[in-house]
């Protein structure tokens, strides 16, 4: 018979919500039955109706396990994202209503038959997940056992689906089904850390903080690793004229005879952030943090221009430089925060012209991608995690051969970054742990059936980063 691991309900949870017991069955050899979860009720969803603009919170039906590897999560919190105003505003092309929601911190319910503690050759979790564990998601599914996956391009995983889809049901919910969960989600319960010095258990931080695992601050620090890593900085970071600083298929012996060796001033790193919403705050935390290390362990100097063209994500991003620079830790990088023209003037003006080595475009349309082209120097590199849509890019053809410039674009694989977004929450807890203060990343948190609101507010660009309490 099935083995009961409890209710999924707290005494003080809905009285509307009609919760039986849950089951979980591990080996349905021996026990004689279909693996799944059995779960009775409805739920609290957000959910949106085609065309754009309509937000609507109802009652739905609780999800159920349906594939092996899936856990059901009783959502904790859960966030408003800028790329949920896409569907919002009814640019993703979506005929079909959807539960909204890709940002989940959640506790385990349920678990498929894929879960026990004998399972061998696939990812951690399917052997120690355990009903009752704290649990983040990443925005995107992910198996951990495919070529995608083992390589570290995790978003690109072949059974990759996006939450908050008219085919998954998204996490603005009381509760949400998580395929693939074993290589998908990621356990609060046996957290991994990059950093050798002593850390914190993650469950002393608060489920707010944790929630920005889900996606915001992993895709922040993508954008900033991007541009980092790529073979057109390593001059100024390894100190090696191009292309000596990376990959030589051959040994060379013969002597440069065309130019003087690097410069100091060819060592200064000057890179550009366009957008200072929440996932831009995260990207220029990361960039500060990163940049802060070559700078005590390499000597770099480096230069950063945060553009946004509204007055309000510029003096949080003020409050947030503020923040970290009285935290006692010595900075020697310049930093600014401009407008759009202002930031167009300190990009020649502090580089004699040249304009930065690397922007971070982290809002998504194609005037954020015309202003990082216009900013970039000849050989530079646009690191793009803004979610664009349907229009044709600004560049032609000519325009970016004649300058030189990469782009690199696209979903972040958040559950590859996870080490290291993890290393940068704890270090920037006096950022990421706190709600409604100056500096904190998170505005406010509102229960759901202010989601309607919340998004128009979110839209209008009247509030920063919100998040829903299921349970309120």
């Amino acid at each position: 018979m099935a083995r009961s691991v409890g209710s999924a309900e707290s005494p003080g949870d809905r009285d509307a919500l009609n919760t039986g017991q849950v089951y979980i069955i591990c080996d349905s050899a021996v026990s004689g039955v279909e693996p799944k979860a059995i779960m009775s009720g409805t739920q609290r969803v957000v959910r949106w109706y085609p065309p754009a603009y309509d937000i609507r919170v109802e009652d739905a039906p609780i999800p159920q396990i349906i594939d092996d590897d899936d856990a059901i999560v009783k959502v904790i919190l859960a966030g408003l994202c800028g790329s949920d105003l896409h569907i919002y505003r009814g640019h993703e092309d979506v005929d079909r209503d959807l539960i909204c929601g890709h940002e989940i911190i959640g506790e385990v319910v349920a678990l498929g038959s894929s879960f026990c503690p004998d399972s061998i050759g696939r990812p951690e979790l399917y052997s120690t997940l355990k009903v009752g564990d704290k649990v983040v998601s990443p925005f995107t599914v992910s198996c951990g056992e495919c070529h995608f996956c083992r390589i570290g391009f995790t978003c690109r995983c072949k059974h990759s689906c996006l939450l908050g889809i008219p085919a998954l049901p998204g996490g603005q919910a009381q509760y949400i089904r998580i395929p693939k969960a074993g290589g998908t989600l990621f356990s609060l319960n046996s957290h991994h850390v990059s950093s050798s010095r002593p850390v914190p258990d993650l469950s002393t931080l608060s489920d707010s903080s944790l929630l920005l695992l889900a996606d915001i601050l992993p895709t922040g620090a993508f954008a900033a690793i991007q541009a980092l890593q790529h073979p057109k900085v390593a001059p100024i970071l390894i100190g090696a004229k191009y292309p000596f600083g990376g990959f030589v298929a051959h040994r060379v012996t013969a002597r440069d005879q065309t130019s003087v060796g690097l410069q100091a001033e060819d060592r200064i790193l000057t890179i550009g952030i366009v957008g200072l919403g929440p996932v831009g705050i995260c990207a220029t935390v990361s960039l500060l943090d990163m940049l802060s290390g070559l700078a005590e362990s390499q000597g770099l100097v480096y230069q950063i221009i945060a553009i946004d063209p509204l007055e309000s994500r510029r003096s949080k991003m003020e409050a947030v430089y503020d923040t970290i620079h009285s935290g006692g830790k010595a900075w020697t990088g310049r930093f600014a925060v401009a407008s759009i023209d202002d930031g167009k003037k300190l990009s020649a003006e502090w580089t004699d012209g040249a304009g930065c080595n690397a922007v971070l475009e982290v809002v998504g349309n194609n005037n954020a991608l015309t202003l990082s082209y216009e900013i970039v120097r000849p050989f530079g590199i646009i690191s793009s995690v803004g979610v664009h849509q349907e229009p044709p890019l600004p560049f032609n053809g000519r325009g970016v051969y004649d300058k030189n410039v990469s782009f690199d674009f696209g979903r972040c694989p958040v559950r590859a970054m996870f080490p290291i977004a993890v290393d940068i929450l704890l270090k920037r807890q006096d950022v990421f742990g706190s709600v409604g203060e100056k500096a904190s990343l998170i505005d406010k948190i509102v229960p759901l059936n202010e989601a309607p609101d919340a998004y128009e507010d979110f839209d209008k660009g009247r509030c920063g980063k919100i998040l829903f309490d299921p349970w309120r």
